[in-house]
């Protein structure tokens, strides 16, 4: 697995979060979903999803699991949930509850694990406050709507989507404040 940790870094170099307001844009084969950062709670997380977009690391990359009322996890670069991108970001966890659209990072058992995995929600989840970092959520109806239409899909018993949901692309906006 390629660390992409300096091209990352490379590309935040002018991210300021005292000026400037970032969505994330993520242009799916199924709608596009706009996502609100928090880099008041999160602003790692918050620069590492910035980053990671900038650099092209989503564009392409498939939804690998899909739980129904549950999450959509997408960010793995082997389209299979084992893959990051060469790095590890601490955890940033805070007291935002995991509402419908919340975007959480995903991780291993180890809480300083996250890299790229992201995952969305597609229900209240409780059991995931306080567990995982909460960096953003779905910026409005149209962008949730299209989280749970991928919410909805049929998936195998591994669940993975039956019929293939991808990022085609995704950009970072920057408005001033």
């Amino acid at each position: 697995m390629t660390n992409r940790r300096a091209e990352v870094d490379a590309a935040l170099t002018d991210v300021n979060f005292d000026t400037t307001t970032y969505q994330v844009e993520l242009t799916t084969n199924m709608g596009t979903i706009t996502l609100n950062l928090f880099p008041d709670l999160a602003p790692g997380h918050c620069n590492n999803l910035i980053g990671l977009t900038k650099i092209g690391f989503y564009d392409g990359i498939v939804f690998h699991r899909v739980i129904k009322g549950f999450v959509a996890q997408v960010g793995c670069p082997r389209g299979n949930g084992t893959g990051g991108p060469g790095y590890t970001i601490p955890q940033e966890f805070n007291s935002r509850p995991h509402n419908p659209g919340t975007v959480s990072m995903a991780r291993t058992s180890d809480p300083n694990s996250a890299g790229s995995q992201i995952f969305i929600c597609l229900g209240r989840v409780p059991h995931l406050d306080n567990q995982y970092t909460v960096f953003g959520e779905t910026a409005d109806q149209a962008s949730l709507d299209v989280v749970l239409k991928i919410g909805e899909a049929a998936t195998d018993g591994n669940d993975r989507p039956l019929n293939e949901v991808r990022i085609e692309s995704a950009k970072v906006t920057e408005t001033a404040k």
